[in-house]
């Protein structure tokens, strides 16, 4: 089965159809799904979606380019609600220098913030880096990652910044983009790292897979990632999704190892 371990269902995207397409699921193929907050509001939603649906579960924290008025009452309010059994993660936070607001400092304030936050918790971190490969990994590497797991989100570096974060022990969100034809780099260091290290994503609805590009993702469009990846990996589909299904529980250790029905 598809394990979708970073999607965004509460965004505007799916507010005409969220009931009819999230009801069809398990006919897709998808047994869980993780939905991801970006700022205090969606991390609110994605708590509302979590309690809908028994196969969704949820992610709290603030996207970097969402920190500029975090407050000390913010922190608080995730810390309280990371204790509700169906928050499995911190996140998705991190570095984005794609756009020069909010400053690096605030980002980074933040950023190191709610690692502690995830530190407090003991729930694993969910790390979005865009532009910002350097000041990621120094920070990273000058946090207690024994404290808790991560994963980098949507990871789009080199090969050598992978063996960086394999050396730490951290998971790689790999999504579409790994077909898109202008995908080398992603493919040369999704080929060196590990099977046991890889979990599938959608970031939905962004960053739908070939042939859909350009249009709204979905969780069920993960089969044509897990296609991709077999074709690199020597693998048959099947034994992609067995193993990132595995590698999905271990991460989120707080969901239950059977799959809800949907």
């Amino acid at each position: 089965m598809i394990f979708d371990t970073h999607a965004h269902y509460d965004d505007e995207a799916f507010d005409q159809d969220r009931e009819e397409l999230l009801s069809g699921m398990h006919q897709k193929g998808v047994g869980y799904i993780v939905n991801v907050g970006a700022s205090m509001e969606s991390s609110q939603r994605t708590m509302a979606l979590a309690a809908e649906y028994p196969f969704i579960y949820g992610a709290i924290g603030v996207h970097p380019s969402e920190t500029e008025n975090l407050t000390e009452e913010d922190m608080q309010w995730l810390k309280e609600r990371s204790a509700d059994p169906k928050v499995v993660a911190i996140g998705e936070i991190g570095l984005d220098y794609h756009w020069e607001t909010p400053e690096k400092d605030i980002q980074k304030k933040w950023f190191e913030r709610q690692l502690a936050l995830a530190g407090e918790t003991g729930l694993p971190v969910i790390i979005h880096s865009r532009d910002a490969a350097r000041d990621t990994l120094d920070i990273l590497k000058g946090w207690q990652k024994e404290k808790t797991k991560g994963v980098i989100h949507c990871f789009a570096y080199t090969k050598e910044m992978a063996r960086e974060y394999l050396n730490m022990d951290y998971y790689f969100g790999i999504g579409g983009v790994l077909t898109f034809k202008n995908a080398r780099r992603l493919l040369e260091a999704a080929d060196y790292i590990p099977m046991e290290r890889i979990l599938l994503e959608t970031d939905c609805p962004y960053l739908s897979p070939e042939p859909y590009r350009g249009k709204r993702n979905q969780s069920g469009h993960i089969e044509l990632v897990a296609e991709r990846l077999a074709e690199l990996k020597k693998l048959t589909k099947e034994e992609v999704l067995a193993q990132t299904w595995q590698n999905a529980l271990d991460f989120y250790s707080k969901i239950p190892r059977k799959a809800q029905a949907v």
